[in-house]
């Protein structure tokens, strides 16, 4: 833990996914596609005190789609954290610098630092700990 990153990015303009199915239409992920949306997404989130959830998937990982409406969810229940999904083979460097090698890998960040992640499909462990941090 305790990961830095100054110069890498975060957009708020990227593309927002929202919750389908009949599900709570105010969950909003921030799905990022590009380095430069990352770029801005990161920036904002650096001057904020928000505990920001990366979700780190792959469109082949059926783990990663299974976890994908708990997730939404989340996003929706937990509205003081920012909620963003990074496809590994969009963003290679991005997944290489947050030393992702297993997906999903949940990666929760305050204040420019790592304070956890959970390795997996554990949707009960990543509840627990942005309930965790979000009260930190």
């Amino acid at each position: 833990m305790g990961l830095v990153f100054s110069g890498a990015s975060c957009n708020p303009a990227a593309s927002r996914v929202e919750e389908a199915d009949g599900a709570d239409s105010s969950s909003t992920v921030i799905a990022v596609h590009s380095a430069a949306e990352w770029s801005q997404n990161w920036q904002s989130h650096i001057q904020s005190n928000k505990l920001m959830v990366i979700d780190f998937t792959a469109a082949w990982c059926g783990p990663c789609r299974a976890m994908e409406p708990a997730f939404k969810a989340m996003s929706s229940q937990f509205s003081d954290a920012v909620f963003i999904k990074i496809d590994v083979d969009e963003l290679r460097k991005v997944a290489q610098q947050w030393k992702v090698e297993a997906m999903p890998t949940f990666v929760l960040v305050k204040r420019g630092r790592e304070v956890d992640r959970v390795v997996g499909a554990n949707k009960d462990e990543l509840k627990k700990k942005i309930q965790l941090h979000l009260t930190n």
